[in-house]
């Protein structure tokens, strides 16, 4: 990530030092140990390096287009940097990404990133498009989390495979497995609104951000005229006043909004569990068994 410009360094020192989870090399090396066997080769390590950097390049790009002054529990590179700074880091960012592949003849790999990278966009337009109308229903709701959150993970887990074993039936296998924990992955993100613990954002940011989630879509669907109308004037023209988002969490709560998101997220995760089943037992099936489960319990 270094570079001739000492900015940028200064940049990318201070993102490297506040590193997530880092996930999504994680499925990436656990998917290409389980389908082969335990091996992985340098194209797995580039495969891995890439998500990385293309996944932190979308951060600090959506961390501008949501205003947000924190990411993680730290100052965004848009609030210590501005925002003209931070949408050229992105793009820096995503082009070492892609440059990385190119370099090294990984077209394929190169491929299927590019396509998340598409679908991300897309689904991120789609909810500012949908947040517009506040019109989202379930089937929408949850073509936009695919798009958003889901491709990337389904990007992870089909380049772990292709690194290792390229033109293989595993690859659409482990895409699928990988979308399927994107899907809970994001309800339970989505259920962090509602909560009560601290997971260095706040909750009601969703409300207040119009965003649609799958508690609020459930309870919107199934209310009566008068209190849909009392949610969506809410949402619309409401968004800022803390006390009324507190009363829509509470009502969401209320209304079986939670329990209704839980039920959708485990079933996502049960489909993702079965889809491991096709592979023999290996301590490298049983992590990835552990991160599914993870990704549904984790309290941030």
């Amino acid at each position: 990530m270094s570079s001739k410009v000492a900015l940028l360094n200064r940049i990318t020192h201070y993102i490297v030092n506040r590193k997530g989870k880092q996930m999504r090399p994680m499925f990436v090396f656990l998917v290409a140990k389980m389908v082969s066997n335990g091996e992985v080769s340098e194209r797995t390590y580039r495969g891995a390096s890439v998500i990385e950097l293309i996944h932190t390049a979308t951060l600090v790009h959506d961390d501008v287009v949501d205003d947000s002054n924190r990411r993680r529990g730290f100052f965004s590179i848009n609030a210590l940097w501005k925002n003209k700074i931070a949408v050229l880091v992105g793009d820096y960012l995503l082009s070492k990404g892609l440059l990385l592949s190119i370099d090294n003849n990984d077209f394929d790999l190169l491929k299927i990133i590019s396509i998340a990278v598409r679908e991300m966009s897309e689904g991120e337009l789609l909810q500012i498009e949908k947040a517009r109308k506040l019109d989202i229903t379930e089937t929408v709701y949850y073509e936009i989390i695919r798009q958003k959150t889901a491709t990337l993970i389904a990007a992870c887990c089909s380049l772990g495979a292709a690194s290792v074993k390229p033109d293989s039936p595993d690859i659409e296998t482990m895409r699928k497995f990988g979308e399927l924990i994107g899907m809970a992955f994001q309800i339970k993100d989505d259920l962090f609104d509602y909560g009560e613990e601290k997971i260095g954002k706040p909750t009601g940011i969703d409300i207040k951000e119009q965003k649609m989630t799958l508690p609020l879509i459930y309870v919107l669907n199934n209310a009566s005229k008068k209190d849909k109308k009392w949610l969506i004037n809410s949402i619309k023209n409401h968004n800022r006043d803390k006390k009324r988002v507190a009363q829509v969490v509470a009502f969401v709560k209320q209304h079986g909004g939670l329990e209704y998101a839980i039920s959708k997220m485990k079933t996502f995760q049960s489909e993702a569990l079965q889809l491991l089943q096709k592979y023999p037992e290996s301590e490298y099936r049983s992590a990835l068994e552990l991160m599914v489960n993870y990704v549904i319990d984790r309290k941030k």
